[in-house]
């Protein structure tokens, strides 16, 4: 990324500054082992108006410092940052159509259906907006051995609703369209992605798959004693995606604030159409935007938009997209404001059971829009 394509970081001489309230309520959060620590920050515009760190690795008090640059595992936020922005991206070029269905480019979707089967009505639409009719989640690597096991036993799922009539948020779904995605650019994601999107946009921390050398770097998301048995740390936690080989549409890739606010900072440049985009245009990001179908579903194309009770917050307009990591991560972008909010976490550490993060999101995000 070249230097004047750098959102700029004005940030005051206290990190948290004006944002006091929004930093209170991380550290509250630590104290109460909702996480052992957190990175987040604040794009406004083009600016970069937060930039800060809170916490360790672990709850051990020798652990290491969180710092804004932290890497961590994003889990669910791949669906965004690399499989949606692939769909985007592809869609805007002209070499994908979001009613293309699922068997044109994955044949072994419908082999074994029935010519009736509504299986064969899935088109990469449903399976961006969650309405495809697959189930929500289910637990491949507890009987698959390989990641040929793993993809056959996705592809010969049942659907649980019609195509369409539906919202029901599918890991298998992102799955599949990970998988579709690579039949179609005859490529594999990661290098695709890393080509096509993290290096023009300068995302340099941004990867599936970290190097070993780089694993204590990231701050571990559990001790898993169920599955791998051992420390998950700089490896993806979801297993799927693990079986995978760490490369998956649903999850997967590592990242950081800096480079999760660049992305935002496109997406936002994007949609006011001010020139400042490098990848995507405004049609296509106001497409991806928009609500899809069933009514009352608060799911666009691959993104979220806020709903009651929702992780933004009390503030964010309807014109608002964003996600949620599992790890304990989220990414949040006003598109009518112009801001966006990034918070990393790993609240599944050591374990998975704590839920006190669905307290902490809104608070931090009301917090922060208050501030601003």
């Amino acid at each position: 990324m070249n230097s004047e394509d750098t959102p700029s970081v004005a940030l005051p001489a206290s990190p948290c500054g004006r944002f006091a309230a929004a930093c209170r309520v991380l550290d509250e959060a630590i104290d109460a082992r909702a996480f052992p620590g957190c990175t987040f920050g604040v794009l406004a515009g083009s600016e970069v108006v937060l930039l800060d760190a809170r916490g360790c690795f672990t709850y051990d008090e020798a652990s290491p410092a969180v710092t804004p640059e932290t890497v961590y595992d994003v889990a669910s936020i791949t669906k965004i940052a690399a499989t949606t922005a692939t769909v985007m991206l592809l869609h805007q070029r002209g070499l994908l159509r979001l009613e293309t269905p699922l068997s044109e480019l994955l044949p072994g979707f419908v082999v074994t259906r029935a010519p009736g089967d509504p299986a064969r009505r899935v088109t990469l639409r449903h399976l961006l907006a969650h309405n495809s009719g697959l189930p929500g989640y289910v637990e491949f690597f507890r009987t698959a051995a390989t990641p040929d096991a793993l993809l056959r036993a996705c592809l010969e799922l049942s659907l649980k609703a019609e195509p369409g009539a539906r919202a029901e948020y599918s890991d298998p779904g992102f799955i599949l369209l990970g998988k579709a995605l690579e039949a179609l650019t005859s490529e594999v994601l990661a290098p695709w992605v890393r080509r096509e999107i993290f290096q023009p946009l300068g995302l340099m921390a941004t990867s599936f798959c970290p190097p070993a050398e780089a694993r204590n770097l990231i701050p571990p998301t559990e001790e898993d004693t169920t599955f791998r048995h051992r420390l998950i740390q700089g490896e993806v936690q979801d297993e799927n995606a693990w079986l995978l080989g760490g490369v998956a549409g649903h999850a997967g890739l590592f990242s950081n604030v800096p480079d999760l606010l660049y992305f935002a900072r496109e997406i936002l440049a994007a949609a006011s159409n001010s020139g400042g985009a490098r990848l995507f245009d405004a049609t296509t990001v106001e497409l991806f935007a928009q609500r899809q179908r069933p009514p009352g579903s608060s799911r666009a194309l691959g993104w979220d938009t806020p709903s009651e009770n929702s992780s933004s917050g009390r503030h964010f307009s309807p014109q608002s997209i964003g996600h949620l990591g599992f790890s304990g991560c989220s990414l949040w972008i006003d598109l009518e404001a112009g801001i966006a909010v990034v918070l990393l976490t790993n609240r599944t550490w050591p374990g998975r059971q704590s839920q006190l993060i669905r307290q902490v999101r809104p608070a931090f995000h009301d917090a922060i829009r208050e501030a601003l």
